[in-house]
């Protein structure tokens, strides 16, 4: 199979280097050019193309190309460069953290001109490259067919870790429920190891609970095995700034369940308490001070 990636950063150059070691060509894009001939000097299954046009040229139909970019703009763009260069038949994949209602306009957009669209949510981060990804497809059964090798290499294993979730717009859907709960995760994992850090007089070890925690434990997870080593290795994190960003997809989450009517408060909470870890002038906290002073005297705290 001959694939183009349009997109090398993190995650694109990673599965790009993970389809190349399981014998897939790929034709790597990139608008910083050296990044793809980086890894063509790495890879000798990928090939380097300097162009959108020239990536797509080395490919034979029907045609499939891969898209890693940002949401929003980038990806539209390139999604609309692909697609003019493009014949009926050939498919084009969006494997990164696109909005699904713009995935489902897309598909329309691109059917009428009788091109393919695949979506898929993607989970794996940094160490999908040694791991494997975790794929949710969303398109039409003989495009995902279409690609099934690309898929069956990028997963875990060939049989687990991926799968057709639905129709266009069902693969980011599904992966922005995902990304709601880990939101939700990651945050009872920091509130419950700050607790723990709290009673002085225990002087519980954080690494050695973790690490306890992650065999047999009921809270047992990928996330935790990631804390437990990062805890390993720096207990104070006295160097790290409290301040959490949110990529869109919580957000996006939190907006479908009030628009669905579907309570999911640990998700917005979550997403709320990053909004929080962001606020760097503090507004509301410094007027809540001065209504307390209002009402009841209490000490304003000064700079």
């Amino acid at each position: 199979m001959r694939i183009a990636i349009i997109g090398l950063g993190r995650m694109g150059a990673n599965m790009a280097r993970r389809l190349a070691g399981r014998d897939i060509k790929v034709i790597g894009y990139n608008r910083s050019p050296e990044v793809a001939h980086e890894l063509a000097r790495e890879e000798e299954n990928i090939t380097a193309a300097d162009s959108v046009a020239k990536a797509i040229g080395h490919l034979s139909p029907p045609r499939v190309v891969w898209l890693m970019l940002p949401a929003g703009a980038p990806t539209e763009d390139h999604l609309r460069q692909v697609a003019e260069r493009l014949e009926p038949g050939d498919l084009i994949v969006d494997g990164a953290n696109s909005n699904f209602h713009d995935t489902r306009r897309r598909g329309e957009w691109l059917e009428e001109r009788s091109i393919g669209f695949v979506d898929a949510g993607t989970s794996g981060g940094i160490w999908g490259l040694e791991n494997g990804y975790c794929l949710m497809v969303g398109g039409e059964k003989r495009y995902v067919e279409l690609i099934e090798p690309a898929l069956k290499a990028l997963a875990p294993a060939p049989d687990r870790g991926w799968a057709h979730v639905g129709p266009v717009g069902a693969g980011h859907y599904t992966k922005m429920i995902h990304n709601g709960i880990e939101y939700g995760m990651m945050q009872a994992l920091a509130e419950g190891l700050a607790l723990l850090r709290s009673r002085d007089e225990f002087g519980i070890d954080l690494a050695q609970v973790s690490e306890v925690w992650r065999h047999g434990s009921v809270v047992q997870s990928w996330l935790l095995d990631l804390t437990a080593d990062a805890l390993a290795r720096d207990q104070s994190l006295e160097a790290i700034q409290p301040v959490v960003s949110d990529s869109g997809e919580g957000r996006w989450t939190a907006i479908e369940a009030v628009e669905q009517g579907v309570p999911a408060p640990v998700m917005t909470l979550a997403l709320q308490m990053r909004f929080a870890s962001q606020d760097q002038e503090g507004y509301p906290a410094r007027l809540l001070s001065v209504m307390r002073n209002a009402f009841g005297g209490h000490v304003i705290t000064k700079r």
